[in-house]
């Protein structure tokens, strides 16, 4: 079967790899390279974030969680496991997300900072993406790929040569190009800053100055950050900058000791559920299925949306 997937960011990527595993000849299409994908920017830890639904979503994480655990060991570029501390200011109870990751407790106060009495630790997958979406792509070039750079206006364009499948995993861009308006920015804002020592993840959802989390990677700390919906604008925001820095030395008391390198800001695609399903067939053309809308969990649902996508396919093929 020949499948070509619109989109090399983390969705694209993985739904190639899946497909070439189910012996699908495949072909990848993106109007730029990986460096330039909202992919790229992003902090990339397994935390699902500002996307739905929540029962399908769960399935997705925990499908992607043990992938992501398994390169991990196997010691993929830039994939680890972190510890993690989540901070409240009130009672959390069991969050959503804890039978994916298999193992919830609360936090000692010795592992809380000031202000806090309440929090979970638990360990999830830290995707250094710059590192790993490049090998990404090298696996699926590896396993028979073509990868072509080319921007298109219309999936039409890419019913040729044959083609028997087309796979939309195009993000925030299929607003225009499928027309579906649902589709819309969530502007993120990051800091990148040196690592002071950290080596734990942790994050407050609900601090008064907007959400703050703090991920330490190998080289350097991601400090975020923003969901503002609708809004298209990625320039850097020098006061929002500064209240990431203060909201972050509150739960990582020290970060008063690291250095800003550089202040990031991406449009991560929201959509009010993920958009996972086959068009009504035209027997007149290939097949097309759309694989986009992953919010801020891009990472943590992309290997099970992957998966499911790759299911559809291939029971369309049986049919």
């Amino acid at each position: 079967m020949r499948v070509t997937v619109l989109g090399a960011g983390v969705a694209g990527l993985t739904t190639a790899q899946r497909l070439l595993a189910a012996g699908c000849r495949v072909r990848v299409v993106a109007a730029a390279p990986i460096e330039q994908s909202t992919s790229y920017l992003a902090a990339a830890v397994w935390f699902p974030t500002h996307v739905g639904p929540t029962d399908r979503v769960a399935d997705w994480g925990r499908q992607t969680y043990d992938v992501l655990a398994e390169q991990a060991v196997r010691g993929v570029p830039g994939v680890v496991m972190r510890e993690s501390l989540a901070l409240y200011r009130e009672p959390p109870g069991e969050p959503e997300w804890a039978d994916a990751v298999r193992g919830v407790r609360a936090a000692t106060a010795a592992e809380l900072p000031p202000g806090y009495e309440y929090g979970l630790r638990y360990v999830v997958p830290l995707v250094e993406m710059p590192l790993y979406l490049p090998w990404l792509a090298d696996q699926v070039g590896a396993n028979g790929a073509e990868v072509y750079t080319r921007r298109v206006h219309s999936l039409r364009e890419l019913a040729e040569d044959g083609v028997d499948v087309i796979v939309n995993c195009s993000g925030l861009a299929a607003r225009e190009l499928v027309g579906d308006q649902s589709v819309y920015p969530v502007r993120g804002q990051i800091a990148r800053v040196s690592n002071p020592g950290l080596s734990m993840s942790v994050r407050d959802e609900q601090h008064p100055e907007g959400r703050a989390y703090v991920h330490p990677r190998q080289n350097d700390c991601i400090l975020g950050g923003t969901l503002d919906e609708n809004s298209w604008d990625t320039r850097v925001d020098l006061d929002t900058a500064a209240s990431i820095l203060r909201r972050c030395q509150d739960i990582a008391p020290a970060l008063a000791e690291a250095t800003v390198i550089d202040h990031v800001v991406g449009l991560r695609p929201g959509r009010p559920t993920v958009r996972l399903e086959e068009d009504a067939r035209d027997e007149s053309g290939p097949r097309i299925l759309h694989n986009y809308g992953h919010g801020g969990a891009g990472i943590t649902i992309s290997w099970g949306c992957a998966e499911e996508l790759t299911a559809l396919v291939m029971e369309g093929l049986a049919g």
